[in-house]
């Protein structure tokens, strides 16, 4: 998959993030298409199109571990980036072990996750 075809998913409830993340992630040459609640992407047609997902964790209703759960039940195979604004050793554990591609604590640089989408898509990418 090219840049310029990889579908990035961005999920958070914060409209402004959202907005600056799909700039960044343009920026990169990467298709973007952002959600404001993890049900909102789960039930999305870009689902089944998405390359990788960027998932902030502390979301209403479906957490970003809950949907990164329940897609990995379902073996979808999206690489998760998780970021979040509110970093803990729970936190921390919970994201080793759930086998995301990266952590990203806000705010992060810029470089740093378009690397870890370059990560999550492989060499092709």
């Amino acid at each position: 998959m090219t840049t310029a075809t990889a579908l990035v998913s961005i999920v958070d409830d914060d409209v402004s993030v959202r907005r600056a993340l799909r700039r960044l992630v343009q920026s990169g040459g990467y298709t973007v298409e952002t959600f404001a609640s993890a049900p909102e992407f789960y039930d999305s047609a870009p689902l089944g199109r998405t390359a990788c997902l960027v998932l902030d964790i502390h979301l209403d209703g479906m957490s970003g571990f809950e949907l990164q759960e329940r897609l990995a039940a379902e073996r979808t195979g999206i690489p998760v980036i998780f970021m979040t604004a509110h970093d803990d050793d729970a936190t921390r554990e919970r994201v080793r072990r759930s086998g995301a591609v990266a952590y990203l604590r806000k705010p992060f640089d810029e470089q740093v996750l378009l690397d870890a989408i370059r990560t999550a898509l492989g060499p092709a990418s």
